[in-house]
């Protein structure tokens, strides 16, 4: 994958508000782009690991993490921030995707400084800790989400619903064993709900009008990046996510990053470069993962215009 240099991201989001809503994947996004605004560098596996630390390459912990008690419950919070002379980024820790916490979140943006861009994601907290029958409560809570975030966001505003990335066949540690015990819930039809959560709320986010990114099927073919308990990923993925988020934002903004991404297959993996196109759905969304997953062979000329080849 052809990178986005440190130098090409500063410029790029040169007085821009970037906001990143989610878990630790996403906390991961924030910290990767907050790393390449200031060097051409990849996150440590420290870097990936820590949560709720005072401070990350220049930014400073707002709310929660350490300033409070340190716990894996639905309650825990987190909020980050780093800003320079020309650059703000800002993440929220969520757990769920819309909440008390998120409307108050919500009202930061309806009350103080408008983002240009929002990245979000949230759904394996969703369908694995709340309610085990979670399909309605996800569709209503995405529904309320997405009606409340483009009420309070200029309609210039550029939101990125990413979807989730593939889990691992076993799941070490973290979160999820006790409420997937809990709940007699395997390792398997976890795997098998967050594909049926990505087709819901990528239909619900295209349907709002609001970009779409496919991370689940862009990683299929790259499970070698993702960590050892089978969630998260390693820093080479946390960059190839930035540079696709930058290169999006750029084409949404009519902005020409020089060198952008070409096809390239991982010899090892796939042989056809044509299996390797990552599918940013912007108002035409159509979910490739589901589509993979029932073995259809899609021309790309079915998507959108906005196909990037990586």
């Amino acid at each position: 994958t052809k990178q986005v240099s440190h130098q090409q991201a500063r410029q790029l989001l040169h007085n821009k508000f970037v906001v990143v809503l989610g878990d630790s994947i996403q906390r991961a996004v924030y910290k990767d782009i907050v790393l390449l605004l200031q060097k051409d560098s990849y996150l440590t596996v420290k870097q990936l690991k820590s949560k709720g630390e005072m401070s990350f390459e220049q930014d400073c912990l707002v709310e929660g993490g350490c300033l409070s008690q340190m716990h894996n419950g639905t309650a825990y919070r987190e909020v980050r921030q780093f800003r320079s002379a020309h650059h703000l980024v800002r993440f929220y820790f969520v757990t769920r995707i819309y909440s008390r916490y998120m409307m108050s979140i919500l009202e930061d943006f309806h009350s103080g400084l408008k983002p240009d861009i929002v990245i979000v994601n949230s759904c394996i907290w969703d369908i694995s800790r709340y309610l085990s029958m979670w399909v309605d409560d996800y569709q209503e809570n995405l529904q309320k989400f997405f009606v409340e975030l483009k009420s309070v966001l200029p309609e210039e505003a550029l939101v990125i619903w990413n979807l989730t990335m593939p889990l691992g066949e076993k799941i070490k540690g973290g979160f999820l064993l006790p409420e997937v015990h809990h709940r007699q819930l395997s390792v398997s039809q976890l795997r098998h709900d967050v594909i049926v959560a990505n087709f819901y709320s990528g239909s619900l986010a295209d349907s709002y009008g609001l970009d779409v990114l496919d991370l689940h099927f862009q990683f299929r073919f790259s499970l070698q990046h993702r960590t050892k308990d089978g969630v998260h990923w390693n820093a080479i993925a946390h960059r190839r996510i930035t540079c696709l988020l930058l290169q999006h934002s750029a084409q949404a903004w009519g902005v020409v990053i020089p060198h952008p991404p070409t096809a390239v297959a991982e010899k090892e993996n796939c042989s056809d470069p044509s299996k390797y196109t990552l599918l940013v759905y912007n108002r035409t969304f159509l979910p490739s993962f589901y589509l993979f997953f029932f073995n259809v062979t899609v021309e790309v000329s079915y998507y959108s215009s906005e196909v990037i080849f990586v």
